[in-house]
């Protein structure tokens, strides 16, 4: 696959064979292979990134092109039919890669310009590749399943545990101990009224607060004196991680009743939580990327994403997120899910929205 002939389906039919669930270290050498093949060159840094720029490297305005290589596990094994292509990671995100590749491959960026592909390993577990990435980019296109929409926005994930103690007893005697299973009603009526006087955000609506697990007891004749809860967060801007942290614990406290402990702490993880970003629809990276999908075959919808993305990791630059692909259709879940495909033409025409978007931003 030559530079000016490479062929997004092409490259595709190739890639969605190579399982990159359990390791990526196929599938990236696959892509270093095409970017070399196709004249560029290609360095892989020590987070697994894949990174490769066109273009002056002190830039009035940095693009870069993002998305992942990683898929979630079972493999999917290949199929195409009928103009669709069948198999793991054909729609999250090779699809949305290859549409990106033509449009960077195609790019010839001014003077003043410059592009840069930044293709990470992990995103579906912990986004360690996206946390080590330091671009300093000015705008972000991040490929995702869209169905050619332009995303401007998505809520954050966050997560965490309520831990409530209180003293053991014997059951037959309850009033001698603190049971903290039952502490969880006040901690129950905490969080259902927990976003009562916060507003919807205008793209995204009201942020969630949902419990999910719940583990407390040790003895069926033993009144509790620990019990934890698990709760998930989808948060909406300006809310981060620590404000939400802060404020919940807050609100717990003031909650549960005096003889009760309780302690809140997000979950550890090496990473950065993916947060809530939102991109003005009215920046020029929107627009631009919207009538290009336009003009492609797409209907240039504006809207926010429905799933937690990297791109989040790039805000408050802007960024959107697009690609070919959908997250589920009217059957049901098509990303992660055993039918997961795209159309070959969708392919096509992200490939071409991408690419006239990009010859604009970087001219």
């Amino acid at each position: 696959m030559s530079g000016e002939g490479f062929d997004p389906v092409a490259f595709l039919e190739q890639a969605v064979p190579i399982a990159s669930n359990d390791d990526v270290s196929e599938m990236r050498a696959f892509l270093v292979e095409t970017l070399e093949a196709n004249g560029v060159e290609a360095t892989v840094d020590d987070a697994g990134n894949t990174l490769a720029s066109k273009g002056a490297t002190d830039p009035e305005r940095h693009l870069v092109l993002n998305t992942h290589i990683d898929t979630v596990s079972p493999h999917v094994p290949y199929k195409r039919e009928d103009g669709v292509i069948h198999g793991r990671g054909s729609c999250d995100a090779k699809g949305p890669l290859a549409a990106l590749l033509a449009a960077f491959f195609a790019a010839d960026p001014g003077p003043e310009t410059r592009v840069t592909l930044a293709v990470t390993p992990d995103e579906e577990v912990l986004s360690t590749g996206a946390d080590a990435l330091d671009l300093d980019g000015d705008l972000y296109i991040v490929g995702e399943p869209t169905d050619l929409d332009v995303c401007t926005a998505a809520k954050g994930r966050f997560e965490g545990t309520i831990t409530l103690r209180g003293v053991a007893a014997h059951a037959a005697e309850p009033d001698s101990g603190v049971n903290a299973i039952d502490a969880l009603a006040p901690v129950l009526d905490a969080i259902r009224s927990f976003d009562d006087d916060r507003g919807a955000h205008p793209d995204l609506g009201a942020a969630t607060l949902t419990p999910t697990l719940v583990d407390g007891g040790a003895n069926s004749n033993q009144v509790p004196a620990e019990c934890e809860l698990v709760v998930d967060r989808r948060s909406v801007p300006p809310e981060t991680a620590d404000d939400f942290r802060s404020t919940l614990e807050a609100a717990l406290e003031a909650a549960v009743p005096d003889d009760v402990d309780v302690e809140f702490s997000l979950t550890e993880r090496p990473t950065p939580f993916l947060e809530a970003f939102a991109t003005d629809p009215d920046h020029e990276l929107v627009t631009t990327v919207a009538d290009a999908s336009k003009n492609a075959g797409g209907n240039g919808a504006i809207r926010p994403f429905t799933a937690a993305t990297e791109a989040s990791y790039f805000s408050p630059a802007p960024v959107v997120v697009f690609g070919p692909g959908v997250l589920a259709d009217e059957v049901g879940a098509v990303a992660h899910a055993e039918r997961e495909y795209v159309r070959t033409a969708d392919v096509r025409n992200a490939a071409a929205a991408l690419t006239e978007a990009v010859a604009s931003l970087v001219r």
